[in-house]
This record gives C-alpha cells, structure tokens and sequence, in this order.
C-alpha cells in the first residue's frame, strides 16, 4: 500500500535520475583530456549540452524517431554536434572516438557483445563513462534500494514542485526494465574490460568507467590489420 502511494506521488513529481548523474559524466569525460564524444542513445540531448558546455564536440545516437528530432533540432545551429537517428550500428565503423558514454542504456543491449563493441571502438587511451540500470536481486540490492526510495520523493518535490500531467519530453524516451543483475554486469565487465572501475550508485543505477590501453592489445591491433586489407 505505502509503496503504491510512494509510486503515484513519484509519477506526479517526475524527476530524471538519469540527467542526476549528468554532471559526474561530464567530469569523467573532462578528466581524460578528450574532447571528441560519441553518446550512445542521446536522448533529447541533455548530456550533449552539458558536454559542449566544456568544449566537446559530440555525435549523438538516438534509435527513437521522435526523440532523435528533438534532439537535432535543439542543436540545429550548432556545428560541433551530430545528432544522428539510429542505434550504434548506424555509427561510422572504422572511427574510433576518444570518448562513448551511455546513459541508461546498457540494459537495452545484449551485455557482453556491446562492452566489447564498445571497447574496440575507443582511441588508445580513450574513455568509455556509463550510467546503467540493474536488476535487484537479492537483500543487498533490497537494502541499497532503501535510501533512494526515501529520498525519490523528497527531490521530486524539490525539482518538480508542481504536479505533472505528463512525463517531461527527456523522460518520455521508450523505456525497459534490466534483465541483468549488479553482480552479472560486474562479471562480464570483469572479462571484457579489465581495470575498470565500477561502483553501485544512488537511484538504482551504477557507474563504470573504463580507460582503454594507451598501447592496444595484440589481439586488437591484428584484428585493425585484417579490417585494413
């Protein structure tokens, strides 16, 4: 019962807990001294104007139709952004970007092919920065879920005091729950992108970054060479 009324009450006090770990991404970014960005499901673009606020010049990816023409219209007049409608397929394969970052949407993709995918598509030395959804299983998760659900409503009426009739167009992007659990994302960021850190986050979401080699692998570098010839 409480929780059913604690979900109304969020519903009409909408607020983005994706856009909430806008400004860590941007600082992430920053910090690895690139500013050549490819955002992987860019949404409206909220993250890409926090980005060009720093200097960057991002090509976002959006799959959703409508979202993407939101997107490329607010950034229309800008030439240092690239608003593209289609998933990471549509990319240009053989460019490598100094930094990717996703944003709750990891959990729309098959897990260990697109660490990989992603991976190989970084510069020597470059950044990937994710912000992603997981599934909660377990009493641990339970228990790290209780400071958000405690503090969800406090900061809707903060960021949206007013009471909503519709969710804000960033927030109305088709949506999925997460099929993989903390600890199967941590496994398979274990196997395909050593060294990276990741740690559980606030809002039922967690961070990962991960730094690509400065020297790419023997593996990577034969597998260039074939795609060359």
């Amino acid at each position: 019962m409480l929780l059913s009324q604690l979900d109304r009450f969020n519903q009409r006090h909408p607020w983005s807990h994706n856009d909430n770990y806008g400004p860590w991404v941007v600082r992430k970014v920053v910090a690895s001294g690139t500013r050549d960005v490819l955002d992987v499901g860019c949404g409206t673009g909220n993250l890409v104007a926090l980005l060009r606020r720093r200097g960057a010049s991002v090509i976002g990816l959006e799959p959703d139709a409508k979202t993407a023409a939101v997107a490329a219209e607010r950034f229309a007049d800008d030439p240092a952004v690239s608003i593209l409608h289609t998933g990471f397929s549509g990319r240009d394969p053989h460019q490598r970007r100094g930094a990717i970052t996703l944003v709750a949407v990891l959990h729309h993709l098959p897990l260990v092919p697109t660490l990989s995918e992603r991976r190989d598509c970084l510069t020597p030395g470059g950044r990937l920065v994710v912000v992603g959804c997981y599934r909660t299983s377990g009493r641990s998760d339970l228990l790290a879920s209780l400071p958000a659900v405690a503090a969800n409503p406090i900061i809707g009426m903060i960021k949206h005091p007013t009471r909503a009739d519709a969710l804000p167009p960033h927030m109305s992007a088709p949506v999925m729950d997460p099929t993989d659990t903390l600890a199967d994302i941590c496994a398979a960021v274990a196997l395909e992108l050593p060294g990276a850190r990741i740690r559980r986050r606030l809002f039922w979401r967690y961070t990962l970054v991960y730094d690509s080699p400065t020297v790419p692998s023997r593996t990577r570098r034969i597998r260039e060479t074939q795609e060359e010839m």
